[in-house]
């Protein structure tokens, strides 16, 4: 390192042959930039350009590092005479008289420069108390300095086991502890309950090792609220032994805040990012506010309205998450709230209403049933409910808790959520717009879907459920009619896209099969022949897969069942004594694909209490899963639900195989009687 510093122009090389020992280091990590000849004569060759704890690793006396770190963020030079120095090859302790002085470097980079002179001879001579009181002394100067630079710090000094003997009236000032209450150990009374064992450990491993530390916790302030404050220390050695400990505490309340927002709000935008349900997006924003800021979040989805406010609001309660050990939260579902209560206050007026009260007695009429038994149950102190506005509308209302003997939710945390919510507005708006979609389309999709036909010899019961990613509207779809002659016609497909341009398709081909069936008596392979044809001329690109089956009664009590599958997952058939297996007899191209060769219609027998289900690949088609592992899934659950009535088998299908898919559902179920 030749480069020139701004020490009177002067190059580094000129300290080469200075009497005393020189080195140098730059920017916050002090990195060793510089040593001359005397100096490696007092401490031994370094290697240049690594931090200087890493290049004096051997040095025993490492509270010579914190003075680095003072002078370099002070500006504050250290004269610190006569001060211990060994390393650890074992050798005798020696002395030296250092100074620390900050000095600037090129590119707007600041150093530290030290000048050290070996007076170990001199420090033999003195009697034995004088370097001891003389070392203290500097020591407390050094310390009370930094009052000089920040009014708010607290300058503290213990013996060396880290007892306070001494008052500190600093520390009376701010907490308002009376020094019969600080001496020993009793200034720990002052931390945070959630901070103190944390904070406990750190200083015991402190005084284990003999090392300078800094730790930032909450301290109890003469007004009883709590603040973050910064505690810093080191040991102080006389000859090789610690005598004692001095450090600083200052104020960080306003700094830990900012850097806590910034995290959170990167954390608020991280989670939400790719979220398209609003609820998906308010979910994932209250499990970043709890536990960092609340101790519960329940959020409420309000539903659109009309003015006025309608008495009472039903608002759909769909998660509340709460930190351990505060559980079990409030279960999910509608709840109904009077419309002069505090829930309803905060939609009418689109403003947080926020209220304080001694723990567990919360008043009435604050939040919704439910609510307000965890409030009691859980010793809650404070509430704030938050309404959530999105383009101008209340889409749903956080209800924000702190529980326990925990300082209640004050202003900064009420602004907090707000510029949360505020910095997801545009992931929440996103979701909001989907959510409203889905609900048109789902809406549209049930009206094309008829309701299947109610029939004495036979029970159908069907199933639609969207897609829980895409908001626009499906090609899935089913349906079942009875033919003149008594037979019944059962049907299930699926046309390829998720779009409006699918769904009519859709629901032409669904006609167009409907035509096809009553237009003539002859077996499903052949309808479906004719329907390919249609396909293939009228829509061009588009395909489709389907099932096509006729029932018609026979004895006793079943039905001959006949059908034929077009590119479409097999039928499965369940019978009473919990035997499934699929139909899987036929087994021909999908429709929209030019076939020459005849299709093919099966004949087989639906038994008295047989299930035949049909169903679209939604219910076995998982991202990253097989699809024959899927299906022996939906076998086995099928058959585990052989007796159940009809539309409890096709619900606990539906919430047993559907979890992680990402498609469309439809699925239809037919079953004979037993009489």
């Amino acid at each position: 390192m030749e480069h020139a510093t701004d020490l009177s122009g002067l190059p580094l090389h000129a300290f080469n042959i200075a009497p005393a020992g020189v080195a140098m280091t730059s920017g916050p990590e002090h990195r060793l930039v510089y040593i001359n000849d005397a100096y490696r004569a007092i401490y031994g060759d370094r290697q240049l350009g690594i931090p200087f704890h890493q290049a004096f690793h051997d040095l025993v006396h490492r509270n010579y590092f914190s003075d680095l770190d003072y002078v370099y963020e002070t500006g504050e030079s250290l004269a610190l005479k006569e001060m211990p120095y060994a390393l650890a090859d074992g050798g005798p302790e020696r002395y030296a008289t250092i100074t620390l002085t900050r000095i600037p470097l090129p590119d707007d980079v600041k150093g530290v420069l030290m000048t050290v002179v070996e007076v170990t001879d001199q420090v033999g001579t003195l009697p034995e108390a004088e370097p001891v009181a003389e070392s203290r002394r500097r020591f407390l100067q050094r310390f009370q300095g930094l009052l000089q630079v920040d009014g708010e710090q607290v300058v503290w000094v213990t013996d060396a086991d880290g007892m306070v003997t001494e008052p500190i009236p600093a520390l009376q000032r701010v907490t308002g502890q009376a020094w019969t209450e600080q001496r020993g150990e009793g200034w720990q009374d002052t931390i945070h309950p959630d901070d103190r064992d944390e904070v406990v450990e750190m200083w015991s491993e402190a005084r284990r090792t003999m090392t300078s530390f800094e730790y930032v916790f909450r301290m109890r302030m003469a007004d009883g609220t709590h603040r973050h404050v910064r505690v810093r220390g080191a040991p102080v050695f006389q000859r090789g032994d610690l005598v004692e400990w001095v450090g600083s505490c200052v104020d960080v309340e306003q700094e830990w805040q900012r850097e806590r927002r910034e995290k959170l709000l990167q954390e608020a935008a991280a989670v939400t990012a790719n979220m398209a349900g609003l609820d998906e997006v308010l979910t994932l924003l209250a499990n970043v506010i709890v536990p960092a800021v609340l101790d519960g979040c329940g959020i409420y989805l309000v539903p659109e309205y009309d003015e006025p406010l309608p008495d009472p609001l039903v608002a759909e309660r769909f998660v509340s998450i709460v930190r351990d050990p505060l559980r079990p939260a409030p279960e999910p579902g509608r709840v109904a709230v009077k419309g002069r209560c505090a829930f309803a206050e905060a939609v009418r007026t689109r403003k947080t209403v926020y209220r304080t009260f001694p723990p567990g007695c919360p008043p009435p009429d604050l939040a919704p049933r439910g609510a307000e038994e965890w409030f009691r149950a859980s010793g809650a102190n404070s509430v704030a409910l938050v309404p959530v506005v999105v383009d101008g509308v209340v889409a749903a209302v956080l209800d924000a808790v702190i529980c326990g003997d925990r300082e209640p939710i004050n202003d900064a945390d009420i602004e907090l959520l707000n510029e949360l919510i505020e910095h997801a507005h545009t992931h929440l708006s996103n979701a909001l717009r989907y959510q409203r979609t889905q609900r048109i389309s789902l809406a549209l999709q049930h009206y094309l879907l008829p309701d299947p036909p109610k029939l004495s010899g036979l029970d159908i019961v069907a199933r639609y459920r969207p897609s829980t990613t895409v908001a626009e509207i499906g090609g899935d779809w089913y349906d079942c009619f009875q033919l003149p002659d008594g037979s019944v016609v059962v049907a299930i497909g699926d046309v390829a896209g998720h779009d409006l341009g699918a769904a009519t398709t859709m629901s032409q081909i669904r006609n167009m099969l409907r035509g096809l069936a009553m237009d003539r008596d002859e077996p499903p392979g052949d309808i479906l022949h004719r329907l390919n044809v249609a396909t293939e001329s009228l829509y061009g690109e588009v395909t489709a897969t389907c099932v096509l089956a006729r029932l018609e009664a026979s004895e006793p009590g079943g039905w001959r069942l006949t059908y034929s599958v077009a590119g479409h997952p097999p039928p499965l058939l369940v019978t009473r004594d919990g035997e499934a297996h699929y139909l899987d007899g036929s087994n021909d191209p999908l429709l929209g694909v030019v076939c020459e060769r005849p299709r093919t219609s099966v004949v087989t027998h639906l038994p008295a209490g047989g299930t035949l289900l049909l169903y679209t690949d939604g219910l076995v088609k998982h991202p990253g899963e097989n699809l024959d592992g899927d299906l022996v899934t939906l076998q086995r659950n099928a058959a585990s639900l052989a007796r159940k009535p009809l539309d409890i088998l096709c619900d606990q299908l539906l919430a047993r195989m559907s979890t992680q898919t990402t498609d469309d559902i439809a699925m239809i179920a037919l079953r004979p009687p037993v009489r």
